[in-house]
C-alpha cells in the first residue's frame, strides 16, 4: 500500500517534521513526501493530493513529530476497505514551556473542549468515531475517497477537515481514532497567540455550520457564555450571578484535577485564567463566523501553490 505525506507550509519556511520522518521505516518506493507551498492551507492540500501518487494521503503540519510505527499503524487500519480516513491525537512535547504544557490541559480537559478533547490526548482503543476526535495535522484518508468528495471547502480555514469528514461519513466511509497514532506538536507560545487560535477555531466552526448545516449544540456553548457575560453588564440582579460562581468553581476544580494529574501546582493558578480566555475567544469567533460575510469560493481560486516532492532525506 503507498503511502503520500502531505504538508502545506508558507512560502519559504522548511517544515520541521521533515527530520523525525526520515527516520521512519518504509520502502521508498511506497512513500513520498510532498511540500505544498502557498498561502491558503487548503487549497494547498487539495492541489498536492492532485499530484499524489500514493493510495493513502497522510496530511501533517510543518511541525507535526510522528511516532515511529506511524505508517504500519496507517495501513493495518486501512485494510478494512470500509475505512476511508484514520487519525490519532496531537500530543504537547514534555519540553514546552509551562504555558504551553497548562495549555495543553486545558484543550485535552472536559470543561475546556468538551467533546474535541480526545485530539489532544492519548485515551482508549482503536474505535469508529467522527470528526470531533479528528485533526488535521495527524490525518490519513484514502486518495480515491478524498477525490470522490472533491476534498477540502477551499473557504474553510480551519475547520475544513470537519467539513470534509461529515461528507465521507455521508458517503458511507468509516472513520476511526486511534490513541497510540499520535504526533506532537507545541501549543501557542504567548496568550495573545492562544486567544487568537482560539478564535480563530470559533470563526471556523460557524462558518461551517453555515455551510454544513448543524452537527450539534455543544460546539456553541461558548456563544452562550458571551451572551452570558454582555447580560450580567446588564442586569444586576444577585441570583443571575449564581452561574458565573458556579462557573468559576468548575474552573477551580479541573485546575486542580490537572495539577494533581501533571504533578503541577501552578496549574491551580494558570488553568483557571486560561478556560475563561479559551470560552470567550471561542465564542467571539463563532458570533464573528455567524455575522461576517462567508469567503467567496473565487477568491481563492488565484492563490499560487508550489508542490514539491522531497526525499525523505532532505532537510
Amino acid at each position: 500500500m503507498t503511502i503520500t505525506i502531505v504538508i502545506p507550509i508558507k512560502p519559504g519556511l522548511v517544515p520541521q517534521a521533515v527530520e523525525r520522518l526520515s527516520r521512519l521505516v518504509w520502502p521508498s518506493d511506497q512513500l513520498e513526501l510532498l511540500v505544498a507551498e502557498g498561502t491558503n492551507p487548503s487549497r494547498q492540500r487539495n492541489e498536492a493530493v492532485q499530484q499524489a501518487s500514493g493510495e493513502i494521503i497522510y496530511f501533517l503540519d510543518d511541525d507535526s513529530q510522528v511516532v515511529p510505527d506511524c505508517l504500519q499503524r496507517i495501513v493495518e487500519h486501512f485494510r478494512d476497505p470500509q475505512v476511508v480516513a484514520v487519525g490519532g491525537p496531537s500530543l504537547t512535547p514534555d519540553g514546552d514551556s509551562l504555558l504551553q504544557r497548562a495549555i495543553g490541559a486545558v484543550l485535552s480537559s472536559p470543561l475546556g473542549t468538551g467533546g474535541v478533547r480526545n485530539r489532544y490526548q492519548s485515551v482508549g482503543v482503536v474505535r469508529e468515531t467522527s470528526e470531533r476526535e479528528l485533526i488535521l495535522c495527524n490525518l490519513a484518508v484514502r486518495r480515491e475517497a478524498f477525490l470522490a468528495c472533491n476534498g477540502f471547502d477551499e473557504r474553510l480555514y480551519p475547520n475544513e477537515e470537519n467539513e470534509f469528514l461529515d461528507r465521507l461519513v455521508a458517503s458511507g466511509g468509516r472513520l476511526l481514532h486511534d490513541p497510540q497514532l499520535a504526533v506532537e506538536r507545541s501549543q501557542r507560545p504567548h496568550l495573545a497567540a492562544f486567544v487568537k487560535q482560539m478564535f480563530r477555531y470559533g470563526r471556523g466552526r460557524a462558518r461551517q455550520t453555515r455551510m454544513a448545516g448543524f452537527s450539534g449544540l455543544m460546539p456553541f456553548a461558548p456563544l452562550g457564555l458571551v451572551f452570558y457575560v454582555v447580560s450580567l453588564l446588564l442586569w444586576r440582579e444577585p441570583l443571575w450571578r449564581l452561574p458565573l460562581g458556579a462557573y468559576a468553581a468548575a474552573c477551580l476544580l479541573c485546575g486542580l484535577r490537572a495539577a494533581v494529574k501533571a504533578r503541577n501546582p501552578l496549574f491551580v493558578v494558570l488553568l483557571p485564567a486560561l478556560f475563561p480566555l479559551l470560552h470567550l475567544a471561542n465564542g467571539i469567533g463563532l458570533l464573528a463566523g455567524f455575522l461576517l460575510p462567508l469567503p467567496r469560493q473565487t477568491c481563492y481560486k488565484q492563490s499560487a501553490v508550489t508542490v514539491r516532492r522531497l526525499g525523505l532525506t532532505d532537510q
